[in-house]
């Protein structure tokens, strides 16, 4: 499925962040393969605490940018989701930006890519609940760097060379969901 667009979703948006390093180690462990990886990074969005009046289950968004960020997410097949843990869940940047969107999110599949401490574990697990609420089908395989042996210092990503295939494995199998779920999308 060449056509198949990705979106590495940041979910962090805090100063001196470690995610942005995990970010594009994914993108580019990506490259070469025939769907295509773009990452999205939600400090570059400006969206505040959810402030749409009406839920949005039912699609009427009043809101500029909530109307670009669900534009935008409605552009990809599939996503991986690159979040922190914080105090055993994923990041509020990442949990309010799945929040402000719904049908553009629905029939698509999701990866995940935790750092921390236990490698994002609790994160990683919050997010296959709330995915499974938003109709992603999420994909067993997923990253998990730890901040005692992936980073030095807590600080400079250096993943060990294990997690290399993981990624591969994890791509193909969010590639194949992602095709698999095409049809379902109209």
């Amino acid at each position: 499925m060449s056509d198949l667009r990705i979106a590495v979703i940041l979910g962090s948006t805090r100063p001196g962040r470690n995610g942005k390093a995990v970010a594009d180690w994914v993108v580019e462990q990506a490259a070469g393969r025939e769907a295509a990886y773009e990452l999205v990074d939600l400090a570059e969005h400006d969206l505040p605490l959810l402030d749409e009046p009406v839920p949005p289950s039912q699609g009427h968004y009043s809101h500029e940018h909530t109307r670009r960020w669900a534009a935008l997410v409605a552009r990809y097949d599939g996503y991986v989701f690159v979040t922190p843990e914080y105090n055993h869940s994923t990041s509020a940047a990442l949990k309010n930006a799945l929040d402000y969107a719904y049908a553009e999110w629905n029939d698509k599949a999701a990866a995940f890519a935790g750092y921390g401490s236990l490698g994002a574990g609790r994160a990683v697990e919050h997010l296959r609940g709330i995915c499974g609420e938003l109709q992603i089908a999420d994909v067993r395989t997923a990253l998990n760097f730890l901040l005692a042996t992936d980073f030095e210092d807590n600080s400079e990503f250096i993943p060990g060379d294990h997690h290399a295939p993981i990624a591969q494995d994890m791509f193909a199998q969010l590639e194949r969901w992602a095709g698999a779920l095409r049809p379902l999308r109209g």
